[in-house]
């Protein structure tokens, strides 16, 4: 039978083991120190400056002057931005469309939208089978009346054209003149109702409102959306029981980009009479230096960061100091400047370090000397 052979450890063998164990440890301790200072501050700095005493190095004249250029600019709102402050009152509420079709059901088309006559309007006149009562161009006066034969004055403010159809129809069976007339009105002329399209829009001004219409529907009468590009989201100033004591005014904010990109059809909403549609310009950031497209950019409809950015602006050129680039932010009055390291982000694969960019941002790409 055979005996089994016990293995000894020596002290000295443990003590191999245990520094050898040690070595690992510390290896693995520098490694993970070292991938430490690659995510940390060394790829993203950030800096308060005194504005007036900003110092950049690496830009050429014209890059500086483009630089005070945008920095007189940015943030500034155009006309038609400035303006919609005009229109919205201190007290006025702001509703989402799901907000206000929860208040309005009425209003997601469901039921009848039949166009509304009013003052001013023009309408054609058709009695079947009879031509000598039919009328085309029968304007509305102002106080919202019609002269028809036979029946003289009709107040048809405030009726659809179908409620018209059967007021006269009614009118002539009383005066007995004709039983079970038919009549269809059609609208010939929209004058009584508009909507004011302001903002981000080739044409902006008032145009008539007819049956059915839809934000889509005014802002191809405003020409379409300026190359310049429309913001996120769009506004409809609207007044309630207009001419009551419970007089308001809404404000409805509405997905423009998801209407204008057909992913929320819900937010199209019917127009009303009287509505300002109002359509933010696209906010923009800004690239200069050493990239192959510098110029401003809209943000639109998405969350964008630095490497995406430059990317849009056509990448680095060769002479950029691609480590270098910086942003200049201002927030709260305040500015910044952050400093990037864009390699330490693209070539280690640390997307989660990437920059967020924000409106007015001004990123600036410098020269290499190396």
């Amino acid at each position: 039978m055979q005996q089994a052979h016990k293995v000894r450890i020596s002290p000295c063998g443990r003590n191999d083991q245990k520094g050898q164990s040690i070595l690992i440890f510390a290896l693995a301790l520098v490694f993970l120190l070292a991938g430490c200072s690659t995510t940390g501050g060394d790829i993203v700095k950030i800096t308060i400056v005194d504005a007036e005493k900003t110092t950049l190095s690496g830009l050429k004249d014209e890059d500086r002057a483009m630089l005070e250029e945008i920095k007189k600019t940015s943030g500034k709102k155009d006309g038609a931005d400035s303006d919609i402050s005009k229109v919205i009152s201190s007290k006025t509420r702001n509703l989402s469309v799901a907000e206000y079709l929860q208040l309005h059901p009425e209003a997601d088309g469901k039921g009848s939208r039949d166009y509304i006559v009013g003052g001013n309007d023009v309408l054609n006149i058709k009695v079947y089978e009879e031509p000598d009562l039919s009328r085309e161009a029968v304007c509305v006066s102002a106080d919202g009346y019609i002269s028809f034969p036979l029946i003289s004055r009709l107040k048809v403010d405030g009726l659809s054209t179908a409620a018209i159809g059967e007021l006269i129809t009614r009118k002539l069976a009383e005066g007995q003149y004709l039983y079970n007339a038919h009549v269809s009105i059609t609208v010939t002329a929209n004058n009584s109702k508009w909507v004011l399209v302001l903002g981000a829009v080739n044409s902006p001004g008032s145009y008539p409102l007819t049956a059915h219409e839809r934000i889509l529907n005014a802002i191809s009468k405003a020409g379409g959306i300026k190359e310049t590009g429309a913001g996120k989201s769009a506004k409809i100033v609207r007044t309630e029981k207009s001419g009551t004591a419970q007089e308001e005014q809404i404000v409805i904010d509405v997905d423009l980009q998801g209407i204008l990109h057909g992913t929320d059809q819900h937010a199209n909403m019917f127009l009303a009479d009287k509505d300002t549609l109002f359509i933010p310009t696209a906010e923009s950031f800004y690239i200069i230096g050493h990239v192959n497209k510098p110029g401003s950019y809209p943000l639109i409809d998405r969350e964008l960061t630095l490497v995406e950015g430059i990317g849009i602006a056509g990448g680095f050129k060769d002479s950029a100091a691609r480590n270098s680039t910086r942003i200049i932010r201002v927030e709260n009055g305040q500015e910044k400047i952050i400093e990037v390291k864009v390699d330490a982000i693209t070539q280690a694969g640390r997307k989660i370090r990437d920059v967020i960019i924000q409106p007015n941002d001004i990123i600036i790409v410098p020269e290499s000397f190396f």
